[in-house]
């Protein structure tokens, strides 16, 4: 079974998270290769969810330098994130 981390970020302003949205959409891809699937939301104009899959808890731990970076941003205000085992992971 794959493993999920749902992190969800609350930043400074809406201009701010579009901002950081538009470069999660542009960089995620390269930041954490290890990744089986990203996905990128924005809510609440500036809430930004991040929900990233991967097969392993290694594969996981490989994305850890990129996302403390990210988590660095000086313009959050608050951040959370939980961890799991994915149960369903339905496409069509």
């Amino acid at each position: 079974m794959s493993i999920v981390r749902i992190t969800t970020v609350t930043l400074i302003s809406q201009e701010v998270a579009d901002a950081s949205a538009l470069s999660y959409a542009a960089n995620a891809i390269s930041d954490f290769p290890s990744a089986e699937q990203l996905i990128g939301i924005q809510s609440d104009g500036n809430k930004l969810i991040a929900v990233s899959l991967y097969e392993s808890q290694e594969a996981m731990d490989k994305a850890d330098a990129a996302r403390d970076k990210r988590m660095a941003n000086p313009d959050i205000i608050s951040m959370e994130s939980v961890v799991g085992t994915v149960r369903l992971n339905h496409t069509n």
